[in-house]
């Protein structure tokens, strides 16, 4: 299936199924905002809390905190967001549609790399086991050629950008003979920046009233807590903040359905370290998100590494993990060394010190920090997007099954009666009201049972209990799985085992 054939696949079955809506629907919607269904609110809660155990429950120097949207405006001025919270705008004169002009670059630069992949993999079928990757990717002109202009064409950009050059970031357009995706239109205006930032007013009359921002990213309620987690927690450095919670951007080009969104939510750790270690940490911090991606079984080719040319004002090093979604390899985690940028800024701007007191050599100094920061929407994108699959069956029908991991699906268990009658939907609901206080499950006895396993396998439920006329005789049910739609014979009394067994956070994190 082509790629933006199974994007559109994604986005419909989303809504289909009870996961994704657009917001204010009846009022034709609005713009790159979307409300979680009854599904979705549950993946998304799921993904939230998989998140907040591996990097709280796991880590005993790390804690949470929940700070409010609303900020003091002083403090996006301390941490450089009014004066440099802006993207590249450009537009196309001829279909009157705006682009992120670094974008346009950046997937410029992703076609050599798919052009490089597809000559290492034709070379790999043609040399088969004697290929050696590494010196054909240094000796192959064409591979070469590709992967050079590549970081010529992104170092040049992120020159520009950091000297805000935006003329020349046009005339690279230009030299690359960039079109329009949709029209294939090169006539660009110039490119201009483009501020972020939502604003809003607090107060009781427009006259009295303080102009606040709706906070762009949840990083600076932990920087600006610092010291008050520190002190009532009597944390020591090295140690960790860690937050969920809602941010806002106006964004110049907010398409790919939940990928770049206006409303979002972000997970994200600070990690206080001292001056010097905050490589040995970065580095830890890459080993250990890329680890934790991975525990969700959604394949290793998926995810890669993406080291920045061009750094945020505050950072010294930088990384995206990259996830391959339906349109390609995008963002979908930082991992960014901010040095003492943020501490010192607000220690500035609000005259109180934000220093730790090191005991053991009877010091102060502002600590260091390492980031992780995740996209929980973006996550919900990669993990919806990879389970989803069509499926050939041996009888020559197919089916659509959405195999999410167990640990992370809204619905762990569907339970039948085969026929509402003979006392086997009084059985049913009694096995409701017994798991209903560990898990979320559902009762239904609509359709057939075959359409019922359909339909559970659209909606990812793990597994589908059928009660039957045997199991009146004997307590015993039918347990079925969704990945492999095999069905075996368990009591009554196990089932809840068997479901636990199946999304411990133990077994899945470790």
């Amino acid at each position: 299936m082509a790629n933006e054939d199974l994007f559109k696949k994604v986005i419909s079955h989303a809504k289909e199924y009870g996961y994704i809506f657009a917001s204010s629907e009846i009022y034709d919607g609005l713009s790159a905002v979307y409300d979680y269904a009854q599904n979705g609110v549950e993946l998304k809660k799921n993904i939230r809390e998989y998140w907040w155990r591996s990097m709280v429950f796991t880590h005993q120097n790390i804690v949470g905190i929940d700070a409010a949207i609303l900020m003091h405006p002083k403090t996006w001025k301390a941490s450089g967001h009014v004066d440099a919270f802006n993207d590249p705008l450009i537009d196309n004169k001829d279909s009157k549609k705006r682009y992120r002009a670094d974008v346009l670059i950046e997937d410029y630069c992703e076609k050599l790399n798919i052009k490089a992949k597809k000559e290492i993999t034709k070379a790999k079928k043609r040399f088969g086991e004697s290929f050696n990757e590494e010196e054909f990717v240094t000796t192959n002109p064409r591979v070469v050629n590709y992967i050079s202009k590549q970081k010529e064409i992104l170092e040049r950009m992120a020159r520009s950008l950091e000297a805000e050059d935006l003329a020349d970031v046009k005339l690279l357009i230009e030299e690359l003979g960039i079109a329009d995706p949709l029209t294939g239109s090169k006539n660009w205006t110039d490119v201009k920046q483009f501020n972020l930032m939502f604003g809003t007013k607090l107060g009781a009359s427009a006259e009295t009233a303080m102009d606040l921002y709706l906070r762009p990213e949840t990083a600076q309620g932990i920087f600006v807590n610092f010291l008050n987690v520190q002190k009532t927690g009597r944390m020591k450095i090295p140690f960790g903040i860690a937050q969920t919670g809602k941010a806002f951007r106006n964004e110049i080009v907010a398409r790919q359905f939940i990928f770049r969104m206006r409303e979002f939510e972000q997970m994200e750790m600070q990690y206080f370290v001292k001056p010097g270690e905050e490589m040995k940490w970065y580095e830890y911090w890459k080993e250990t998100r890329l680890k934790w991606h991975m525990s969700l079984g959604l394949g290793a080719e998926n995810y890669r590494f993406h080291d920045h040319e061009k750094m945020a004002h505050y950072a010294n090093a930088a990384t995206d993990i990259e996830f391959n979604f339906p349109f390609g390899f995008k963002e979908l985690e930082g991992i960014h060394s901010r040095t003492d940028f943020d501490l010192k800024a607000h220690e500035k701007h609000s005259g109180k010190k934000l220093q730790f007191f090191d005991h053991e050599t009877n010091k102060n100094y502002t600590p260091y920090v390492v980031e992780t920061s995740i996209g929980l929407d973006r996550m919900f994108l990669a993990v919806f997007s990879n389970s989803l699959k069509t499926e050939e069956l041996e009888d020559g029908s197919s089916r659509v099954v959405l195999k999410l991991p167990s640990i992370l699906a809204p619905i762990k268990a569907a339970v039948f009666p085969l026929v509402k009658k003979d006392g086997l939907q009084e059985i049913a609901k009694e096995i409701i009201e017994d798991l209903q206080w560990e898990y979320n499950v559902i009762y239904d006895e609509k359709d057939a049972v075959g359409r019922r396993y359909r339909r559970q396998d659209a909606v990812g439920t793990p597994f589908c209990i059928t009660v039957d006329h045997q199991t009146k005789e004997d307590q015993t049910v039918t347990i079925r799985h969704r990945d492999t739609m095999q069905q075996e014979r368990i009591a009554i009394s196990e089932i809840s085992g068997k479901i636990r067994s199946s999304i411990s956070y133990k077994e899945w994190l470790s």
